[in-house]
């Protein structure tokens, strides 16, 4: 399939939800990103008791606990905006709706376990596998063994590390995709950026909400920034396009 996906850098963090004070990780907050014309929408991850995917980025869902929830459970809780609790099937349909914008999928580690983050990690594989959407989806994980999984899963699938602690060298013999390191990790180690990028690898970082960090990292050819405000970053790319 050729999807034409938009290639300016922004990746809107748990979709575009701030301006219009969406629900974070909502289908509206998703549908705004894809409205803004963003390269990626960011979203979490987690697996209920009963092993359904869903879609929220805190470990609880309106107080109750997701992962010792039934998905019915969840179901009696809404957002804010009426919306319920949106599985990760009902996500991935509503963003292959589009092809502007890829898909973030960031595979949240288990607060239960190493082992069940491994299950997480090849059960959310498995499901974009079987949903053919494998196009519109990049992964992201802290749990460095839930992104070995996930390699394993599906080699051709694009991980990227969240957590900071491995350098490019080790990500790359590893079979990672890249790095989405926190913006704190990469002022400490600004270097890692090139290097990464030697070996082929593809740089993200995240929370960037300040133009000054967004200029910064723009200007060490980085080559995407995760951000609560992606009308912002736009607007920044935009103008230093310009000139």
């Amino acid at each position: 399939m050729n999807n034409q996906f938009n290639t300016n850098k922004v990746i809107a963090h748990r979709g575009a939800w701030k301006n219009h004070s969406f629900p974070q990780n909502s289908l509206a907050s998703l549908r705004e990103a894809v409205k803004l014309g963003c390269e990626g929408s960011e979203f979490d991850v987690w697996m209920t008791q009963d092993s359904v995917l869903v879609v929220n980025h805190d470990a609880d869902f309106e107080g109750m606990e997701i992962e010792h929830s039934t998905y019915e459970q969840l179901l009696t809780k809404t957002h804010p905006n009426g919306e319920k609790l949106p599985t990760v099937e009902e996500y991935l349909i509503e963003g292959m709706k589009q092809s502007s914008t890829k898909l973030i999928f960031e595979i949240k580690p288990s607060k239960i376990g190493v082992e069940r983050s491994e299950i997480i990690a090849r059960k959310s594989v498995e499901k974009v596998i079987e949903l053919e959407a494998q196009d519109w989806v990049d992964y992201i994980t802290f749990s460095y063994e839930g992104g070995l999984e996930a390699i394993a899963t599906d080699p051709n699938a694009n991980i990227a590390y969240l957590t900071g602690n491995k350098s490019p060298k080790e990500l790359s013999e590893k079979g990672f995709f890249g790095f989405d390191y926190n913006i704190k990790v990469l002022k400490e180690n600004p270097e890692w950026i090139k290097e990464a990028q030697s070996l082929g690898l593809t740089t993200n970082s995240w929370t960037v909400n300040s133009q000054e960090d967004m200029e910064w990292l723009l200007d060490l050819g980085i080559d995407f920034i995760t951000t609560d405000e992606p009308e912002l970053l736009l607007k920044v790319i935009e103008t230093r396009d310009s000139k």
